[in-house]
């Protein structure tokens, strides 16, 4: 990897990546692009068609700007990133592969933490997919926390963290595996861990680490 692009939809996750990069990679070449009106339409509704010819100027602009890989880390546009993947000529990463192949590999019975309504499907089909690459049977259960998202959106991240907090603790005895959909719940996948005893994974860490399987060092 020479050049990596990073593209988002919150702009609170630029800085988280660029210090988890730094950290990770000090010598990785990357640049940041911020385009919040994607996950701004797919919370209205707005049909993942609508919103393709988007991601792929994106992920054009990004490469014309030297990327030789690109990073989505929104959960959300997922499948808009599988309909660009073949109409391009660059790897594009999606934020969720790597803990998706994590909970795969780490249980049958898989909860998925969304606060976000425009994550639930997406999450869940890339755990989906994951599980039909290795082979294994899931059960997959979505769990939809809105109420975090609201009080996220209003500043109040004490409140954020408090609902998914008791969220996790009510999936605990039926799933083998708790995922975290969203990066913004990131900070809760150690502690909760933790306190639960099962595997909690975020996408955050996870995805940085395999970029190294693309040469980033």
């Amino acid at each position: 990897m020479q050049r990596l692009a990073v593209l988002h939809t919150v702009s609170f996750l630029v800085d988280r990546f660029k210090g988890l990069l730094k950290e990770r990679y000090p010598g990785l070449d990357s640049f940041h692009m911020l385009d919040e009106s994607l996950l701004q339409d797919l919370l209205r509704g707005a049909a993942t068609e609508s919103v393709v010819p988007r991601v792929e100027r994106l992920v054009r602009a990004a490469r014309d700007a030297g990327a030789d890989v690109v990073l989505f880390t929104c959960s959300s546009t997922s499948p808009a990133v599988d309909a660009v993947r073949p109409q391009v000529d660059v790897p594009i990463i999606k934020i969720d592969d790597a803990m998706a192949e994590k909970a795969v590999a780490s249980g049958s019975r898989i909860a998925v933490l969304c606060t976000a309504s425009s994550t639930v499907g997406p999450s869940t089909a890339i755990i989906e997919e994951h599980a039909r690459k290795q082979e294994k049977p899931v059960a997959v259960r979505p769990e939809l926390c809105g109420e975090a998202y609201k009080a996220l959106m209003a500043g109040d991240r004490q409140e954020h963290d408090r609902l998914l907090v008791e969220t996790a603790r009510r999936l605990k005895g039926e799933s083998d595996v708790i995922v975290l959909a969203q990066a913004s719940m990131a900070h809760l996948a150690k502690p909760l861990a933790a306190e639960l005893g099962i595997p909690v994974l975020a996408s955050p860490d996870l995805c940085v680490e395999s970029l190294a399987r693309y040469g980033a060092r």
